[in-house]
């Protein structure tokens, strides 16, 4: 999970940098990317406004029949917004060896991202739970303005339809599955530290059941919400044009920065809802890489545990935000998109699958389902659901492992529009997700190697054993199974006292800490 969340950190803040571009640029009184009379701009350049409309503002303006003809059938037709995607903001290079030269507007930008990473978790989550409540608050009146006036455009019904009717035929493709899989691992965190280290400021007897049940149909609902915000506005751009919607829907960096950009600049006063529009991605950004840094420097302070990083914590963060602005400098030259994509689809999708299956096997079917579950009962007063039970033993593990197994068996190789990755570097993304799948055989290796026993078999069943202090960190939450046998005396090193002064008292989302990692890890 560290080096996954390491991976992502890097990569992620290099897209909040690019979204700050963004933001920057959008406030002029005419979008950049909204014609094609700029230096950058090819003969091949063909906008949805009329360049004459230039002097009268940025109100839409009748097509051309020629210009319309040119748009719907020509295949070298490219817009303003992707040929300032690509021509000026990245300056992309035919290679993803061929580096050129690092692109410094980028580059100012990604200091502008960390440092305010930095500001905000300088207090660890004391700071950053309070940030918190803005990041993901303030999105949701972004969402609602832009539904608001994406609904009321020509054509956006026929956007939200296009969003609303299934492809049955892409049913059966493991991409589609491994996609929605990737989808809400990100969105929920899983499998990535960072669920994990949240919990760790929590009470222990916190009701997690209920704060996972909120939260997950919280997270679903709000991506289907941004689907009818995205598709009403290339809903109305698609209708504009007078082509379907497919033709101008798009994916990844594609949508964020070229398709949603474009149709933008056919609204009235379009640098105000650009402005609005990546924003609103800079706070979904940065709430994702709050957890992300929180996640790596929790996890180093609580490893090496001596006072004087406990009490040196902010200089651990201000280490993990420069080491992660230096790795990320590579992304920021003229091959950069070419390297954040292949850690997109390689260090952080099928690790994330992997790890998320190896940890249901292992807590479910080594730990044990009943030891689990009376975890659970110990710190909810209740036992889960039967349905949670019956997910986690059989149906989670089994979906897991077959989007596991079809994305291997439909694996094809990674592009970039019409780029063809080279073999070296499909190389180096297996490379990066075995990185961090190795990390749990290797970890197991060892541990069999330095468990007690004679024979393999011995070695193996004391391996699979929790240690002796396993359980609550606190002592007066040590009950039941857990309770000590014996009076407990200094030297047992029971002291009831929170492993990270941090989690004495720390408000993170509504509540408050006092106990040690180990609370929550069950």
């Amino acid at each position: 999970m560290m080096v996954v969340s390491t991976y992502i950190g890097i990569y992620y803040n290099v897209v909040i940098c690019i979204a700050f571009y963004y933001f920057f640029s959008s406030m002029t009184h005419v979008l950049p990317w909204a014609y094609c009379n700029n230096p950058w701009n090819t003969h091949d350049c063909a906008g949805v406004l009329d360049a004459s409309n230039l002097t009268n503002g940025s109100r839409p303006a009748a097509l051309p029949s020629n210009l319309s003809h040119l748009l719907n059938h020509s295949l070298q037709r490219t817009s303003p917004s992707e040929e300032y995607w690509r021509l000026y903001v990245l300056k992309l290079s035919d290679d993803i060896g061929n580096f050129g030269e690092v692109r410094l507007p980028l580059l100012g930008c990604l200091g502008v991202s960390w440092l305010v990473v930095f500001l905000c978790l300088i207090r660890g989550v004391k700071s950053s739970g309070k940030v918190v409540y803005f990041t993901a608050t303030f999105p949701y009146v972004v969402l609602t303005i832009l539904f608001v006036r994406g609904v009321t455009l020509e054509g956006a019904f026929d956007g939200i339809m296009y969003y609303l009717t299934p492809q049955w035929d892409k049913i059966l493709e493991a991409k589609v599955w491994g996609d929605a899989a990737s989808q809400i691992f990100y969105s929920l965190g899983c499998a990535w530290g960072g669920l994990i280290t949240m919990a760790s400021y929590n009470k222990f007897h916190n009701n997690c059941y209920r704060d996972s049940v909120i939260i997950s149909i919280t997270n679903c609902a709000t991506s289907v919400y941004a689907g009818f915000v995205i598709f009403s506005i290339l809903g109305f751009m698609a209708n504009h044009l007078g082509v379907d919607v497919s033709r101008v829907a798009d994916h990844g960096p594609g949508l964020a920065f070229v398709a949603y950009p474009e149709a933008l600049t056919l609204l009235p006063i379009s640098p105000l809802w650009s402005l609005l529009f990546f924003f609103m991605l800079i706070l979904l950004g940065l709430g994702t890489q709050f957890c992300l840094l929180e996640t790596l420097v929790t996890a180093i302070v609580d490893e090496v545990g001596n006072e004087w990083i406990l009490q040196k914590k902010t200089y651990v963060t201000l280490g993990v935000a420069v080491a992660g602005f230096l790795l990320g400098i590579p992304l920021t030259s003229q091959a950069g998109i070419y390297w954040l994509l292949l850690m997109d689809n390689y260090a952080a999708s099928f690790s994330l699958v992997v790890i998320s299956c190896i940890m249901c096997v292992a807590i479910m079917y080594i730990y044990g389902h009943r030891n689990y579950f009376q975890d659970i009962q110990m710190m909810l007063g209740f036992p889960p659901p039967l349905f949670f039970q019956i997910c986690w033993r059989f149906v989670s593990p089994a979906i897991i492992f077959f989007i596991l197994v079809f994305t291997v068996i439909q694996y094809q190789p990674i592009t970039y529009n019409h780029y063809q990755y080279p073999g070296w570097a499909v190389a180096i993304g297996f490379l990066m997700a075995l990185s961090s799948v190795l990390c749990i055989p290797l970890y197991a290796m060892f541990r069999l190697c330095r468990t007690d026993g004679d024979t393999l078999l011995q070695r193996l069943k004391n391996a699979t054993k929790p240690s002796r202090d396993w359980g609550p960190a606190l002592l007066e939450h040590r009950t039941g199974r857990y309770a000590p046998t014996i009076a407990p005396s200094p030297e047992d090193g029971f002291e009831v006292q929170p492993l990270h002064p941090d989690k004495a008292q720390i408000p993170i989302v509504g509540s408050n800490g006092s106990s040690r990692l180990q609370d929550s890890r069950i």
